[in-house]
């Protein structure tokens, strides 16, 4: 019996709020792809949620099979004429269709419509996390704190600097800031990397050099971390903690200002790695996903939901990368052909999506080792 009571809480706790949150993800990134698609006149066959054999779905009345599949990690649109799901072109088998069929066929299709088809999906991804944001930022709010310093942590980068309890910091590296997250979220994403904090303090504008250091940090759940931290901290008085609620309007604004700071932080986190500050076992897999969806579960629907739109950005993002089987490689190809005005040779294409599935495989078994890792302790 607490074998069972432990599998349905697994179960009930990790795996279904992991599946909501995948299946969200997956299902606004295909139907990006499906409704441009569609609008661009190209016949699609298949819209489905997971790969694998197909678990339950029905046929529309355009001939679109719309299901889910037994292995709920991803998901695709397959367009009349693709060759596979992964959409690797086949050039000559448009001869075989007449010239209406050949319109309707993805292959067939102009070069921006097939490239705008492809895009949306990624760009489905960015909308979404916008849009999530934008509903937490009207409904809950968000937090605010001044950049104040409440406490400067002895012996750290910004006690050795002389910040002092009382400063209000200005800028960091020319940048303004004007919230205590601000600073938080640039510092955190350049240990050792050397910074210039200006700070205000009574009437007097001082620029302070400093070097944030690289630490482990352990969350609220146990996880550990890697991040800048130069140690100084703020609270309730000092900071004017408060909640700050947002129109429709702005709230999409600043929806869009989150995305874009998990875009800039994935890319300094990527720079960090090449160079060595930061270790690539931050690098995260469905196992780790999961584990953070039960976690963000037990908080309450609004820390779920940041979670998916944190994600729905690293998809997009993943997707862009030029690597081919990827969005993003079929994006680098369709640029070859607008340059060349043909499409790539089909060996050179069948040859670098093996390529790519394989960095993606790699990319997969690395961080699912990570994973097994930071679980195994």
């Amino acid at each position: 019996m607490a074998y069972l009571a432990d599998t349905l809480q697994l179960i009930a706790g990790y795996i279904v709020p992991f599946l909501l949150v995948l299946t969200l993800l997956v299902f606004v990134h295909e139907m990006g792809h499906y409704l441009v698609g569609r609008w661009s006149g190209i016949r699609i066959l298949a819209f489905s949620v997971g790969f694998g054999p197909e678990l339950f779905g029905y046929t529309d009345k355009q001939g679109t099979r719309w299901k889910f599949c037994a292995i709920p990690l991803g998901g695709y649109v397959k367009f009349f004429g693709d060759e596979d799901a992964a959409s690797i072109p086949d050039y000559s088998k448009l001869e075989q269709y007449s010239a209406e069929d050949r319109d309707r066929t993805f292959l067939g299709a102009k070069l921006w419509k097939r490239a705008a088809t492809v895009a949306a999906g990624p760009i489905a991804n960015f909308i979404l996390a916008i849009a999530i944001f934008a509903v937490l930022f009207t409904v809950y709010g968000k937090p605010i704190a001044d950049p104040v310093v409440a406490e400067v942590k002895e012996n750290s980068a910004a006690a050795k600097a002389g910040v002092l309890p009382g400063d209000l910091l200005v800028a960091i590296d020319g940048t303004h800031v004007t919230t205590f997250d601000d600073v938080r979220r640039y510092v955190s994403i350049r240990p050792e990397t050397p910074i210039t904090i200006q700070i205000k303090r009574k009437d007097e504008l001082l620029d302070l050099p400093m070097v944030p250091q690289r630490t482990e940090i352990t969350d609220q759940f146990g996880n550990k971390m890697e991040l800048g931290i130069i140690g100084i901290l703020t609270n309730q008085e000092t900071g004017n903690f408060r909640l700050e609620t947002f129109g429709p309007i702005e709230a999409v604004g600043q929806g869009a200002v989150e995305s874009w700071h998990i875009v800039t932080g994935t890319f300094n986190y990527l720079a960090n790695l090449v160079t060595g500050r930061m270790k690539a076992d931050q690098l995260g897999g469905p196992i780790r996903v999961a584990q953070a969806s039960g976690q963000m579960a037990t908080i309450g629907v609004a820390a779920v939901l940041q979670l998916a739109a944190v994600l729905s950005v690293s998809i997009g993002l993943l997707n862009l990368m030029p690597v081919p089987v990827l969005d993003g490689g079929h994006l680098m190809f369709y640029a070859v052909e607008a340059v060349r005005g043909k499409p790539v040779g089909p060996r050179t294409q069948d040859v670098a999506f093996r390529i790519g599935f394989a960095m993606v495989l790699m990319l997969m078994v690395f961080a699912t080792w990570n994973d097994i890792s930071s679980l195994l302790g």
